[in-house]
């Protein structure tokens, strides 16, 4: 599975943004997807998951109610809606596939390439 992360930017705090991954593959739907990111200085962190099906999701606390990840299996596509940006959400987002919600949030077996995302205070 190849992954293709798009949509990061500059926005102000309390905007919102959309970030899309595309992956590669027959096989997308069959894969647990998710977003992990990465802040200046800190260690990566798991921010959603979602479910081969999308019927479920699992989110970092500090992003619950302000983020939704959703995917698209038509379209091989997931993405993750952020609204209600804050500064201390600025990092590289990372677009990850794993063969369930499990090995996402701890261990995926596949990497997107980076999208940054800023938001000014």
């Amino acid at each position: 599975v190849q992954l293709q992360a798009s949509g990061g930017g500059l926005v102000q705090a309390g905007g919102s943004l959309r970030l899309s991954c595309a992956a590669s593959g027959r096989t997308f739907s069959s894969y647990a997807m998710g977003w992990y990111r990465q802040a200046p200085g800190k260690e990566r962190e798991f921010v959603a998951a979602i479910i081969w099906s999308g019927s479920s999701t699992y989110y970092e606390d500090s992003v619950k109610g302000r983020f939704t990840i959703s995917r698209d299996n038509a379209k091989n596509t997931v993405y993750l809606q952020m609204n209600s940006l804050k500064p201390e959400d600025t990092a590289v987002y990372y677009c990850v596939a794993g063969r369930s919600t499990g090995a996402v949030k701890t261990t995926p077996a596949y990497w997107g390439q980076g999208t940054l995302v800023t938001v000014s205070s």
